[in-house]
Formats: C-alpha cells, sequence, structure tokens
C-alpha cells in the first residue's frame, strides 16, 4: 500500500504551486544541512555516552581492584 506514480506527480505538482520552482533547490539544501546536523549530533551523543561508559567501567574496575588487594592484605572492607 505505498504511493504510486499519480500520487508522486500529484505530490510534486502540489510542491511545485506552493513553492515554485525557485525555491525547491533552496528548501532540498535547507533540509540537506538540517539532516547533516541531526547526524552530527546523533552521534556527537553516542559519541560520549560511549566515552562516559568507557569511564564508568574504569572506575568500576579500578575500585575492584581496590576490593581485591584490601582482602588480600586482611583489611577490613571500608564502606562507603
Amino acid at each position: 500500500m505505498g504511493i504510486g506514480g499519480m500520487e508522486w506527480l500529484l505530490i510534486i505538482v502540489v510542491v511545485l504551486l506552493l513553492f515554485g520552482a525557485r525555491r525547491i533547490p533552496d528548501l532540498a539544501r535547507s533540509l540537506g544541512r538540517a539532516s547533516y546536523e541531526f547526524k552530527k549530533a546523533k552521534n556527537e551523543i553516542a559519541r560520549e555516552s560511549e566515552e562516559l561508559i568507557r569511564e564508568a567501567e574504569k572506575s568500576a574496575a579500578k575500585a575492584d581492584a581496590a576490593k581485591a588487594d584490601a582482602a588480600k592484605d586482611g583489611e577490613p572492607e571500608k564502606k562507603a
């Protein structure tokens, strides 16, 4: 139940009537820039979240190592 050929033709005619032939390239350019900015922001958020996860894993590993060292030395475990 997709859009057929006649529907696309009707959509194109309506867009041409609403915006005119001169404004369509500007609109397409603006949509392209917006799409690029969205993808860039999405990738940046993903990178930052991965960085935070790595930092949290490092902190957890250090805490586990400290607990293991304390247990080896026979020291009682400190509760934070």
